[in-house]
């Protein structure tokens, strides 16, 4: 527990301040983010050398990164801050920032030294994780070939109709599905339903579901988004049940 803390803790102030872009315009405020949450998630374990090398860890890859992707103006932090390392020529910054992410990396390693191999064994070595693993490729991407395989008789009956709205309607629908969304839709439903939660996939269908919506009034289209999506949760049920079943749980 003390190391997925310090693991989780340390890095949620770096995933806030890349969301909010902190690293680009305001690099002050990104690393008192990162100092302060730092020292609240090691607080309990503030004896242990470990957990302040792991926050410097986090400080230099911080430091790194605004020195990475800071814009030309002066960083902020509700007052004006200018030294000379932020004040360096864009070329000099960036070999800096990549010099300290490095050293972050290098700093982190070797903290974690004691703990990777056994971490790493115990992934290697772990049955349920590599069947989990393997079942959600089977479904993600042998859903895509079983999904392109039931819709392909919708597009050829697109392909045979007649010139004109419905068709060119039908054919820019289909064409915008996107084969990133099935993807995910599969990847999505069966780790909701390895994991034994049903309703959560049923979450996923029905958010699909209203962002086509407005595609009810093109049958073609919508026919073609209907069987793909029964395809891909049929894809994702039979390798759920199936992996859950060899693994010893309940298969729903």
């Amino acid at each position: 527990m003390e190391a997925a803390r310090v693991l989780f803790g340390l890095a949620a102030p770096l995933v806030v301040s890349w969301e909010r872009k902190w690293f680009t315009t305001r690099p002050g405020m990104t690393i008192c983010c990162t100092v302060t949450y730092g020292c609240y998630t090691i607080a309990p374990y503030m004896s242990d050398a470990r957990s302040w090398w792991a926050l410097a860890s986090a400080a230099l890859l911080t430091i790194g990164c605004t020195l990475l992707f800071r814009n030309s103006s002066t960083p902020a932090m509700g007052f004006s801050v200018t030294t000379s390392l932020f004040a360096a020529g864009t070329s000099t910054g960036k070999r800096a920032g990549y010099a300290t992410i490095t050293l972050a990396i290098v700093v982190g390693l070797w903290t974690a030294r004691s703990t990777l191999p056994s971490a790493g064994n115990d992934l290697l070595h772990n049955d349920t994780l590599a069947v989990m693993l393997s079942a959600m490729l089977i479904a993600v991407f042998g859903g895509g070939a079983l999904v392109k395989t039931a819709t392909d008789p919708v597009v050829e009956e697109v392909y045979a109709l007649p010139d004109g709205q419905n068709r060119d309607s039908a054919l820019a629908l289909i064409r915008s599905g996107g084969r990133a969304i099935g993807l995910v839709e599969r990847g999505l439903l069966f780790a909701f339903l390895a994991a034994g939660q049903p309703d959560a996939a049923a979450l996923v269908l029905a958010a699909k579901a209203l962002a086509r919506a407005p595609v009810d009034h093109v049958n073609h289209a919508s026919k073609y988004f209907l069987i793909g999506t029964l395809a891909s949760v049929i894809a994702a049920l039979a390798m759920s049940i199936a992996a859950r079943a060899v693994v010893g749980l309940p298969i729903l």
